[in-house]
C-alpha cells in the first residue's frame, strides 16, 4: 500500500525538477542599456589603451569594446566560480548575478575599441 503513496510523490519530485532545469536552461537576455550602468568598476581597467596590469604579474589588459557579448559573460562567470585566475577579476565578478553579466558582455558587444571611455557621463 506504501508504494502506491510513494509514485504520486516522486512523479511530483520529477516535475519540479525538471521546472528548475528548464527556467535554468533559457538563456538570460543581455541589455546594453542596463549594462552602461553596471560596467563602473571595469572602464578603471578595460577602457584605458595600453594599461598593464602589475598584479599578481604583468600583463596588457585587454580592451572590450566589441567584444563578444556571451564571451565576455561566460569569462565572469569563470571567474566568479574560479576556473579563470585573477584575485581582482574573482573580487568584482563575484557580487555579479547572471544577469548582470549578460548586460556587461551586451554593453561591450556594442562598443567599438575606440568607444568613449567614460560611458557614464
Amino acid at each position: 500500500m506504501k508504494k502506491l503513496f510513494i509514485l504520486p510523490q516522486l512523479a511530483a519530485c520529477a516535475f519540479l525538477v525538471f521546472v528548475g532545469f528548464s527556467a535554468h536552461a533559457a538563456e538570460v537576455q543581455g541589455s546594453a542599456d542596463a549594462g552602461k550602468g553596471k560596467v563602473w568598476l571595469c572602464i578603471g581597467c578595460h577602457s584605458i589603451p595600453d594599461y598593464r596590469s602589475d598584479y599578481p604579474f604583468v600583463y596588457k589588459v585587454p580592451m572590450l569594446g566589441g567584444q563578444n557579448a556571451a564571451y565576455i559573460a561566460t569569462a565572469l562567470a569563470e571567474y566568479k566560480k574560479g576556473e579563470r585566475k585573477h584575485p581582482t577579476m574573482r573580487a568584482i565578478s563575484g557580487s555579479l548575478s547572471d544577469q548582470d553579466m549578460a548586460d556587461i558582455g551586451a554593453y561591450y558587444a556594442a562598443q567599438t575599441a575606440t568607444s568613449p571611455i567614460n560611458p557614464l557621463k
